[in-house]
């Protein structure tokens, strides 16, 4: 796991599902990766999380903002459209 993007409105974390641990086995059988981004929306409490083509679409949306290195209004206006799809409320384990 790892934080990309932390302010007041939004987190974004990239998630490496099924990265394996240093010590652990090869596997056998091949895995499908699960790599993906959780989106939290700070101020409506809930977060989306992005898998497949969803996630593919959003890594090129990063790859482009450290390439070009947006301002924080961009990157909260692109995040915005993303937390709309947000359904799930966090909860606190």
């Amino acid at each position: 796991m790892q934080m990309l993007y932390d302010s007041e409105s939004f987190v974004v974390v990239q998630i490496h599902a099924n990265a394996p641990e240093e010590s652990a086995p090869k596997p056998t059988v091949p895995q499908l990766a699960r790599n993906g981004f959780e989106i939290v929306d700070k101020r409506s409490g809930k977060e989306v999380y992005l898998d497949g083509s969803w996630a593919e679409m959003f890594q090129q949306r990063v790859t482009a903002w450290q390439q070009n290195t947006p301002t924080q209004e961009e990157i909260e206006d692109t995040l915005e459209g993303y937390a709309e799809l947000a359904h799930t409320p966090i909860a606190l384990h």
